[in-house]
């Protein structure tokens, strides 16, 4: 399959009708202008934002189109008259013996491999798929403030076995993890993952031909970190996020391409139609599908205009290295 080197995301938003049909028309507009590559979670927007993008992809041709999605976070709803989180948690989690309150962290994460397969299960009825072609461990880091490093690569292993399985059964093609903080700090920082030790872990939980075969992280013109910083060591070798994923052999999804938006007002005048492009949004979008090593630059679009503007790049050919170091001077 061909995958868009933009990728329609549905993070933003409320958990209400009328963003469900934004959503929709969205996904529809993004795969009619040639958009292949969709990402979602399983908490995003009480889950509602799975199962909009499942109404949307009903009926198309299931190897034209490709979906993410993650779990790892709770999507448990606000308490209310009718029942409490609390109850909540202890009627569907709890007591079926999916989750305990003690394998929470923070109150909302966790990824034991009977939570995984839950969550797994839900989210493909919700997208209505049998296989999802991706299934991410969503910001593991969240446990390391609760893990020592043993512990917590322990508890991974845990998990990309489970996800092994997973792919055994026919439920995911592959699996990855979603971060945040994880690839962009430095080592010896709270939150920092060693993607060295993520592939020895599945190569332990899943032999030489593992599929732990993706990664995700945020890129943007504020957030440079995953193309610029020497985060990783691989085989003894300083890399960045990219250069690390691209010597092992993972494809790389990254978000927050525009920042939620926030980036376009720090943009200066005139830096987009230096690029050969209209607006700030798609000169950020150009330097993020741009950066050697990313294979989707993830931008949530819950609108078809935001789709007709942003489709519009992938027809650009993307920056050359020149370029995108005169970015940063």
């Amino acid at each position: 399959m061909n995958l868009s080197s933009l990728g329609l995301g549905t993070y933003l938003g409320a958990p209400t009708a009328a963003a469900d049909e934004g959503y929709i028309g969205a996904a529809k507009a993004f795969f009619t202008a040639g958009g292949t590559v969709f990402d979602t979670a399983a908490n995003y927007r009480d889950g509602r934002s799975e199962r909009a993008l499942g109404l949307a992809l009903k009926g198309l041709p299931r190897g034209d189109f490709f979906v993410s999605t993650k779990a790892g976070y709770i999507p448990m709803p606000e308490a209310g008259p009718e029942e409490s989180a609390r109850s909540w948690f202890h009627r569907v989690l709890e007591g079926p013996g999916i989750l305990s309150v003690e394998d929470l962290v923070d109150g909302c994460h966790a990824l034991t491999p009977k939570y995984l397969g839950h969550q797994l299960d839900i989210s493909r009825e919700a997208l209505g798929l049998d296989t999802l072609d991706l299934f991410h461990l969503h910001n593991p880091e969240q446990q390391l403030s609760h893990l020592e490093p043993e512990a917590f690569y322990a508890m991974i292993g845990r998990a990309f076995e489970a996800c092994e399985g997973f792919v055994a059964s026919g439920k995911i093609r592959a699996y990855g993890v979603a971060t945040w903080n994880g690839f962009r700090v430095p080592p010896g920082q709270d939150g920092h993952l060693s993607l060295s030790r993520l592939l020895e872990t599945a190569r332990l939980a899943g032999g030489r031909d593992h599929h732990f075969r993706w990664i995700q992280l945020p890129l943007n013109l504020a957030m440079p970190e995953a193309y610029l910083a020497p985060t990783q060591m691989i085989d003894g070798t300083a890399m960045t996020p990219l250069a690390a994923a691209q010597a092992s052999g993972l494809s790389v999804q990254t978000s927050a391409s525009i920042m939620q938006g926030r980036i376009l007002r720090q943009l200066p005048e005139g830096f987009a139609e230096a690029l050969g492009l209209q607006t700030p949004a798609q000169a950020a979008l150009q330097f993020t599908r741009s950066c050697p090593g990313v294979t989707t630059a993830l931008c949530g679009m819950g609108q078809v205009a935001h789709v007709t503007e942003n489709v519009a790049v992938m027809a650009v050919p993307k920056l050359d290295a020149m370029a995108l170091g005169s970015l940063f001077g």
